[in-house]
Order: C-alpha cells, then sequence, then structure tokens
C-alpha cells in the first residue's frame, strides 16, 4: 500500500494539501503531524486516510507502529512542502474522516468528572486543555456555546493528539440557552463548580469536597464564564492568587481545577 509520488499536484495528496489555508473542517478531515500524533490518529474512532511522509519516517513508523492500514505516500522534503504550503520538518502527516462525537448520556453513563468549555476560542487553549484533562483523569469535554473546533490542526497538533483520545461533546443551545443543558448533568448527580477569580467565589478545594461528581466550567480569557453560566452552576470557585495578580491561561486555570479534583477524589474515596 506503499507507494512513491514525486509530482506536488498529484491528486492523491489533496487530502494534506495547503494545511496553512484550510483546517480541512469543510472537507470533513482530521490532520495529524508527527508519529506519535500519527499512531494516535490510527487508534482512534476516525478512520485513517492516508499516511504521507519521507521515506525514513515512514520506515521508523512502520517499525513502531506497525502497518496503519491506509494508503501510505512517499515523498520528498520538497514535494511535502510543495503540497502543505510550508517545510513539514517533522515529515510524516495523517489524514483521517470525522466520525460522530458520542452522545452526552452516553458520556454521563461512565464520567465522574467533566470539564465544560463556554467561549474558549483559541484553538491552542483547547488542545492545551485537552492535553490536561487527559494527564489528570478528567473523563470528558463538553463544549458549550463559542468553543473553538478540538479538530482543528492547531488543536490537535497541541493537544499532542489527545483529542483524538478523549472524548467530548458539544451541548445544545445558543449563547444565552446552551447552559440549559446542564440540567442533564445535574440530573447526572454532577456538582456544578464555575471557575471565576471573584475575591467571594469559595476556595476552589472546599467547593469540590465531597463530590462523587464534579463538572468544571471554565470560559474564555480575559470575560471568563458569563453570568448565565455561573447562574447555572452549584457554586463559583477560586483559585487562590497572590497579591497584584488577578488571572490565569485558561488552560493553567483548568489544569490547577483538574489537579484539586484529583485530590478532592482521594480524599473523597479515604
Amino acid at each position: 500500500m506503499r507507494e512513491v509520488i514525486t509530482d506536488p499536484l498529484d491528486p492523491r495528496l489533496d487530502d494534506v494539501r495547503d494545511l496553512n489555508k484550510s483546517d480541512k473542517k469543510g472537507e470533513g478531515l482530521v490532520i495529524a503531524e508527527g508519529h506519535l500524533v500519527v499512531s494516535r490518529l490510527a487508534d482512534s474512532r476516525f478512520p485513517l486516510r492516508c499516511v504521507v511522509g519521507f521515506g525514513a519516517k515512514l520506515d521508523a513508523y512502520v517499525e513502531e507502529y506497525g502497518d496503519p492500514g491506509c494508503p501510505m505516500y512517499e515523498v520528498s522534503r520538497e514535494t511535502l512542502a510543495a503540497v502543505a504550503g510550508f517545510d513539514m520538518h517533522r515529515g510524516l502527516v495523517a489524514a483521517a474522516d470525522r466520525a460522530p462525537e458520542p452522545s452526552l448520556d452516553e458520556i454521563l453513563e461512565t464520567a465522574s468528572t467533566v470539564v465544560v468549555l463556554e467561549g474558549v476560542g483559541d484553538h491552542e487553549n483547547i488542545g492545551a486543555i485537552f492535553r490536561n484533562a487527559a494527564g489528570m483523569d478528567v473523563d470528558a469535554v463538553l463544549l458549550g456555546s463559542g468553543a473553538a473546533d478540538p479538530l482543528y490542526r492547531r488543536s490537535v497538533r497541541v493537544s499532542m493528539g489527545h483529542v483524538l483520545r478523549l472524548p467530548f461533546a458539544h451541548l445544545d443551545g445558543g449563547y444565552t440557552t446552551w447552559q440549559r443543558s446542564l440540567q442533564a448533568l445535574r440530573d447526572a448527580d454532577f456538582r456544578l463548580v464555575s471557575l471565576t477569580p471573584h475575591p467571594e467565589a469559595v476556595h476552589l478545594a472546599d467547593a469540590l469536597k465531597g463530590a462523587s461528581k464534579a463538572a468544571l466550567l471554565v470560559g474564555a480569557e480575559g470575560p471568563g464564564l458569563t453570568e448565565h453560566a455561573m447562574k447555572a452552576t452549584d457554586v463559583r470557585a477560586r483559585i487562590p492568587m497572590a497579591p497584584g495578580t488577578d488571572s490565569l491561561n485558561v488552560a493553567t486555570s483548568a489544569a490547577i481545577a483538574f489537579y484539586e479534583r484529583q485530590r478532592s477524589r482521594i480524599d473523597f474515596e479515604v
């Protein structure tokens, strides 16, 4: 299934063409770059279409991970640069079809910790949140109004492919209505905790204490969570900050919340 291609205009390379100009969402594709992320794409629910790379990179990939089970196209560095639109020094890229995401009910059936994102529109922050969540036993990511596409190429890359492994689902509704979907979490016995720097919010550790299930809500950098979202939660919680500071990067804040949730679960189980 391995073929050598020397012509950058070869249509077999269209799945990885002009990657700087399009995230391939309109074509229904997911793009992965580098050995580790490509291997996670191959192991995911997204059906592989092709793997493209330098000869030595393809050899190394197959030796470490085995045959990907899809066409493999060997190209030179110059050919891949002409196709992708930039120099891909990693030398390996793969494309897959998008697949339906699980339903909210399916996620809540087994989850005990989820993170809910509102208005997080930066793809690097999305990727970092997924990576942090995967590393700290968060079961799923739920996307409210204004959240960026987690399958955008940059999000996949920054997450180190964890957006391909960690379940996620979009919550129904618009800017002032998506919060109604949170009722499903409350019905499933989740404690809804909104993160805010407001000084009157309770300490995050206190907000999570004793919760068998928890949903952590985080908002966009700058504006944070909307009042509509915070009113739909059980408690507003803050991360203690040093004097003279007001907030952290949203992915950093989420990581601290995930760690605190891990600690609270250990205390709860004990």
